[in-house]
């Protein structure tokens, strides 16, 4: 704790001289507060005082509401006051014609740094999150009968029409190569043992013929008297899991079974290829962030563009509206349905039906919320415009429409209807993290203000105590050479010294470098770096090992994942070493050894 307040103070006083103020009383209040709370104060009750403070800048004012957990100097707080009276009215608490951005940077650099740290929340809070899980559930359930379909299959057709009749001729034509992921599945099924599968839900033959999918040719084909096939009664659940997100609550995900997360990649690919290099590729995001981030800097500059987030967004997304969507393409459609998981195994061993599409952790439930999020704005689109949409329609909103997971950009005029329509569907808008008023817009992971950046930097881990403490150290010479860049020196060597200590070696490196080190503007220190016969700067420091544990297979399995590799495109080939038959799946620990390595210079 101790250190993590030293590290705000040094990030305070940084921020007070860029903004010439004084952080002094705030450093008291955090050190006092922090001693008195814990954590909490740090991780949970300085980025609420964050949302409020964002919630100010989209209103235009600090609303009574606001800032409930500091007390008040006049309408605003008197926590950071030096650096809020430089965005609002001290008096009137409205906000100022040219407010400044560096203390915008500042307030939410101060507020958010720990709001991320990848640390377990405490029980309560974790069944607090498991039993939202089965109320949103039943929120879903019970939304289902009060949906009117009508407009959207129409807009749907617009908007997918050719796209999703190129997929269901790819799926009718037996065009689909799944492959498995590197994540968990309910079966226990790591690395290449997912070769080796001895479960098949009968539910999947149709398009997903056993033999054709787990066999390397049919002279194996009685290695299919091992495979028990699961009646859709007897079928593997999901199994629902908590993962870290922040100390307020972790992110709820469900585990799909083997051979369902194998069949789902196979769509997954299918999808993508037939959006690439259409229009729907320019509304729909699935890989790259950037489009979005662009436009919620645009947004924020012109005030013509809206970023709405999602609550519990892949939850949300209602079986119903995936069956309205694809109703008109049944290959594509049965595809999706038959490797689709219909229950869910709770911590507490109770399995539950599910109405919604799918939980995080499904290969198509990103894809899929997508296309429903892109079809619901363009309803409300073509209900603001008064007549039905046209395809030239739709064209005019290419860059003023994006879609990626739960980001949404829209046109701000259209924005109170596409929330009324999104949440018709019984989808959730979390209007404290949606901009639309103020100059202010977040999306992606980027925040911007009258088109400046103010996006910061962000713990994830705790600072490290002992060597032993690896993924902690990665995590602090990551946050280290963060915050160097971002011109925060005095916080980084701050740093410094603490992870000098730890290391013994901590080298000046470039970005490129694959040793832990620190960036530094100067040009690499001649004590630190070693030249080769080939003149190669190298550095000696601690290298990062993650070892790809040992899951060998052989047989028939081993040619399966062979030729698995040699049929999919290249960017996707499955055999990444030459010992992959030997070991595979995830590191299952990180580890770090003093070496040598290239400097990056």
């Amino acid at each position: 704790m101790k250190s993590l307040t030293l590290l705000w103070n040094s990030i305070a006083v940084t921020h007070a001289v860029w903004c010439r103020t004084s952080a002094h009383q705030d450093i008291k209040t955090v050190s006092v507060r922090s001693k008195n709370e814990g954590l909490s104060f740090l991780t949970i009750t300085l980025p609420t005082f964050a949302s409020d403070f964002e919630r100010s800048l989209e209103l235009g004012y600090v609303d009574v509401s606001a800032f409930l957990s500091f007390k008040k100097n006049g309408c605003l707080p008197a926590f950071l006051k030096g650096f809020t009276h430089l965005v609002f009215d001290r008096r009137t608490g409205v906000l100022l014609t040219e407010p400044s951005i560096h203390a915008i940077r500042a307030i939410r650099q101060l507020t958010l740094l720990f709001s991320k740290v990848n640390m377990d929340c405490k029980p309560s809070r974790v069944a607090k999150a498991y039993k939202g899980f089965v109320e949103c559930e039943q929120e879903v359930e019970a939304k289902r009968e009060l949906v009117n379909w009508s407009s959207f299959t129409r807009v749907r057709t617009l908007l997918f029409g050719s796209a999703f009749s190129r997929m269901d001729f790819e799926i009718y034509s037996g065009n689909i190569f799944p492959k498995h992921g590197p994540g968990a599945t309910a079966d226990s099924l790591v690395g290449n043992q997912k070769y080796r599968q001895t479960e098949w839900p009968w539910r999947l033959e149709r398009y997903f013929p056993c033999g054709e999918m787990i066999l390397p040719n049919w002279s194996w084909f009685d290695q299919l008297n091992d495979v028990n096939f699961l009646e859709p009664g007897n079928e593997r659940p999901v199994k629902v899991i908590h993962v870290p997100k922040t100390m307020k609550s972790p992110r709820i995900i469900a585990v799909e079974p083997t051979a369902m997360q194998y069949a789902q990649q196979g769509v997954l690919r299918v999808f993508r290829d037939c959006i690439k290099g259409s229009n729907l590729d320019t509304f729909i995001g699935l890989d790259d962030q950037t489009p979005n981030q662009r436009l919620a800097a645009l947004g924020s500059l012109t005030g013509e563009l809206a970023t709405l987030d999602l609550s519990e967004a892949s939850d949300r997304v209602s079986l119903d509206a995936v069956s309205a969507l694809l109703s008109d393409h049944r290959h594509l459609h049965d595809a999706v349905m038959s490797c689709r998981s219909t229950s869910a195994q709770m911590p507490s061993g109770e399995v539950i039906p599910l109405a919604k599409f799918a939980s995080m952790g499904s290969a198509l439930c990103f894809p899929m919320e997508a296309a429903v999020f892109l079809v619901a704005v363009f309803v409300a689109i073509e209900q603001d415009l008064g007549r039905p949409l046209t395809k030239q329609d739709i064209k005019s909103y290419l860059g003023r429409v994006r879609i990626f997971g739960d980001d949404i950009i829209v046109p701000v005029d259209h924005v109170r209807s596409a929330i009324r329509q999104l949440e018709a569907y019984g989808l959730k808008v979390n209007e404290r993290k949606s901009f639309w008023n103020g100059k202010f817009r977040e999306s992606c992971g980027k925040e911007y203000y009258d088109g400046m950046d103010v996006s910061i930097v962000r713990c994830r881990r705790s600072l490290p105590s002992s060597r032993r403490d690896v993924q902690e150290i990665v995590s602090a010479v990551s946050l280290r050479n963060q915050l160097y860049s971002a011109g925060m020196e005095d916080a980084a060597f701050l740093l410094d010294g603490k992870l000098s200590r730890l290391l013994g070696h901590f080298p000046i490196v470039g970005e490129t470098s694959p040793v832990l080190g620190r960036y530094n503007w100067d040009a690499v220190s001649s004590d630190t770096a070693i030249l080769t016969v080939n003149s190669i700067p190298l550095v000696k420091g601690w290298l990062i090992r993650s070892p790809i544990p040992i899951n060998g297979i052989d047989d028939w399995p081993a040619l399966r994942k062979c030729l698995a590799g040699l049929a999919m495109p290249a960017r996707d080939e499955i055999a990444t070493s030459s010992d992959h038959l030997r070991r595979s799946g995830r590191p299952r620990a990180v580890d770090i050894k003093l070496g040598v390595g290239p400097s990056g210079f």
